[in-house]
């Protein structure tokens, strides 16, 4: 399967914020976007950079959403058409498309410290849904759905130590979290308000509108 394997700093830096694509350490000093707040690429040549015009600003939000869920173009693509075909608002759409993806609910319950990491633990068959070993990140979540873990990966040192930190994580209102036995579940689906977006949906629906 297609994946993105170079060092995902370079996307934030890219984008010009943080993307939070590393967890913990995006809080810290060794934030690539903090110590190197220039564009990757040669040296100096984000010193003169010129103006942006309306379809890089398109391209650079969709971009955005591309690199905070982890997809690749084809994937996100497929997803803002299934989002064009419901009814609403398809910017709104796409947001609440790409939250419910499973790998994203692992992370958001606290599972995991980044995307990429929830996304390894699902395609590694840790994660169960409805009971169910799914291994497939960009499987959509449901309301009523609950999200747990493999019996034989309680035993691996990552989730004991899990089990330790996780009171101090905390989870958005449209899902909950049995502490005790390590069991999310999806309580509604999400909204645009409860979903802190770092793109904006309309550049990309203008984006593929071309």
């Amino acid at each position: 399967m297609a994946r993105y394997t170079r060092a995902v700093c370079r996307l934030c830096r890219r984008s010009g914020e943080k993307l939070f694509l590393k967890g913990a350490r995006c809080f810290t000093p060794k934030c690539a976007v903090d110590k190197r707040p220039k564009p990757p690429g040669q040296a100096g040549a984000g010193r003169r950079r010129r103006r942006v015009s309306d379809r890089g600003l398109q391209l650079r939000e969709k971009q955005k959403a591309r690199y905070t869920y982890g997809t690749l173009e084809r994937q996100f693509h497929k997803t803002f058409l299934n989002a064009e075909r419901q009814a609403g608002i398809t910017g709104e759409n796409l947001l609440i498309l790409l939250e419910r993806r499973l790998d994203n609910v692992v992370y958001r319950l606290g599972f995991a410290d980044s995307r990429q990491q929830a996304r390894q633990l699902v395609q590694h068959g840790h994660i169960v849904l409805n009971g169910r070993i799914t291994n497939i990140p960009s499987a959509l979540v449901k309301e009523g759905d609950t999200i747990g873990w493999r019996e034989g990966s309680t035993k691996t040192e990552y989730y004991k130590q899990l089990v330790e930190e996780i009171e101090s994580k905390t989870v958005l209102n449209w899902l909950s979290l049995d502490r005790q036995n390590m069991v999310g579940q999806v309580l509604s689906l999400p909204t645009p308000e409860e979903v802190d977006a770092k793109f904006d949906g309309k550049a990309i629906v203008e984006y593929y509108s071309r």
